[in-house]
């Protein structure tokens, strides 16, 4: 048996995968060391133990469907090194990510597991992941990469493969997490009406992965941002929290950056000064206000450092306030 009779729809074991992609019969993300692949295994059922759910998302954009896949790691927060950095740099060592999906057992519950193929799939260029809250195996939360999948060709979509919608608007407060803790320094971008208050984060052959790569980087200057800035705020005794969104009807979910409780401010910070980077964060923080409870935050645009005039302009001319980074200093804070 070859991988050219492997089709989507079709249903085989482990056993039988390893045989077609090499790779081994445990885990949930397997690069395969005898085969250009890296092997990627979903399990609804246990998901659900640790608070998560993979599936394709309803809302499709400009690219087209999107499918979200918890990385590998069942305690403490997750890092992009090891497995979860094969599905991220897939590209750059030239293999394919092929993703299955466990549909049953050949012999009741405790038989061998069965696996649907979906298809072939590459990370997103410009959002290779997102990072959420969920549970480990303690039941401690903890910080998870969840993987933006791109279908490279046909993918099967079935229903039971979704994202379950939101039922109602949510909002609940979860602790902080640093993320400069972390072994393997990165922060999600920003990502349903459920408006969630958390503790904000201290912060080829084939495809090329120069945009994956930056997307990383460019998180990670975010995130180094974001520490700074919440350092700054904490040592003024402010409370900072984020707000975790889902909209009612929709499976995506949305994270605000910083909200200082204390002034009653809600920040959007971006990683560079750029034109695109200061009109992205005026249409999230328009975006954001209308779900989270503090209708009439203050909304403010912070920059690692001083926009051109135009820019500048633009922000206030949105009615809201730029603050800037100037070595120590936060330019135009306090917002009044």
């Amino acid at each position: 048996m070859t991988s050219e009779q492997i089709n989507l729809g079709d249903i085989r074991t482990r056993a039988e995968l390893k045989e077609v992609f090499g790779g081994s019969l445990q885990g949930g993300i397997i690069p395969s060391t005898t085969t250009d692949n890296v092997l990627i295994y979903s399990d609804h059922d246990s998901g659900k133990d640790y608070g998560y759910q993979d599936g394709w998302l309803a809302e499709e954009d400009e690219k087209g469907p999107i499918f979200e896949y918890t990385g590998q790691g069942v305690e403490g927060n997750q890092t992009l090194k090891g497995f979860n950095g094969s599905v991220l740099n897939h590209a750059a060592d030239d293999r394919t990510l092929r993703l299955f999906i466990c549909v049953g057992y050949v012999n009741g519950k405790n038989g061998t597991k069965l696996h649907r193929y979906v298809g072939e799939f590459k990370v997103d260029d410009d959002e290779p992941f997102v990072r959420r809250q969920a549970l480990d195996q303690n039941k401690d939360l903890r910080w998870v990469y969840v993987f933006r999948l791109r279908p490279v060709a046909e993918a099967e979509q079935l229903a039971e493969d979704f994202v379950s919608p939101a039922l109602d608007d949510d909002i609940e407060t979860v602790p902080a997490v640093p993320i400069s803790d972390l072994p393997y320094f990165a922060l999600q971008p920003a990502e349903s009406t459920t408006g969630q208050a958390t503790k904000p984060e201290k912060n080829t052959k084939k495809t090329v992965t120069r945009k994956a790569s930056d997307a990383v980087e460019v998180t990670r200057r975010e995130a180094e941002l974001s520490d700074r800035f919440l350092a700054f705020l904490q040592a003024q005794g402010h409370t900072v929290d984020r707000f975790k969104i889902r909209v009612k009807g929709l499976t995506s979910t949305f994270w605000t950056d910083l909200y200082d409780a204390t002034d009653n401010v809600l920040y959007e910070l971006k990683g560079t000064s750029s034109r695109n980077a200061v009109r992205m964060a005026i249409g999230q923080l328009h975006d954001y206000r209308r779900h989270i409870p503090p209708t009439d935050a203050q909304l403010v645009v912070l920059l690692p450092e001083r926009p051109v005039d135009d820019l500048a302009e633009l922000v206030t001319s949105a009615g809201m306030a730029l603050v800037y980074e100037d070595g120590d200093k936060f330019i135009g804070w306090p917002v009044g």
